[in-house]
């Protein structure tokens, strides 16, 4: 690839930013083009400068990693998306694999695995830290829950309604309207085929633990 592999960086947090693009950019090959510090933006330098590589934090605000991920799978664009996360999720690692991400890094491992992962993802194949063969080996022996198909989002939202929080009480917990909390509520249902009108309480008690 003589004009070397071109990439953005999508991550809110400044200091990890300068840090992981320190890393990367301290191999010849590659080049750091743009950062994002949400989402919304990388899709926008994303569609502006088409890199080979970004790397996504799996939650950023306004648009989270996996939205990003599924908006380059249905627009057919030539970035390849590469996650980063902060935890073992294996509900989001599922979701990112179904929205066609070929890498998947946890950040405390990025140092030593980023420019890997990066190589590997360009060659055509896949990287998934060490740390995550478990939920590799689950996927394969199609071990996999309906909460797979929950973007973060959602699953927060969810996590907080299995902590007993209102409408009201999340959106000022996410700093986001009630009316955009009432439709993740709407999707989280829809998606888990819940009716009724304590339905979605009921599964975020009983599943507590899962979520």
């Amino acid at each position: 690839m003589s004009e070397g592999i071109r990439i953005i960086i999508a991550d809110d947090h400044p200091i990890f930013r300068r840090g992981l693009r320190a890393v990367i950019e301290s191999d010849s090959e590659m080049k750091i083009v743009s950062e994002a510090d949400n989402g919304e933006i990388a899709l926008s330098e994303i569609e502006r400068l088409e890199p080979h590589i970004v790397v996504l934090d799996s939650d950023m605000p306004k648009v989270d990693g996996l939205t990003v991920a599924r908006t380059i799978q249905t627009k057919n664009l030539t970035t390849l998306p590469i996650f980063l996360t902060m935890h073992k999720d294996e509900a989001i690692f599922n979701a990112a694999i179904d929205a066609d991400v070929k890498g998947f890094v946890i950040k405390d491992s990025a140092a030593t695995d980023i420019v890997n992962c990066i190589k590997e993802v360009v060659r055509g194949k896949r990287f998934f830290s060490h740390v995550l063969s478990e939920f590799l080996l689950n996927r394969r022996n199609g071990n996999s829950s309906p909460l797979d198909t929950l973007t973060v989002s959602e699953r927060r939202v969810l996590r907080l309604i299995a902590n007993g929080k209102t409408t009201k009480e999340i959106a000022e917990e996410l700093f986001v309207s009630p009316r955009t909390v009432d439709h993740h509520r709407a999707n989280i249902s829809s998606k888990l085929d819940l009716k009724g009108k304590n339905a979605l309480l009921t599964f975020a008690l009983n599943n507590k633990n899962k979520i």
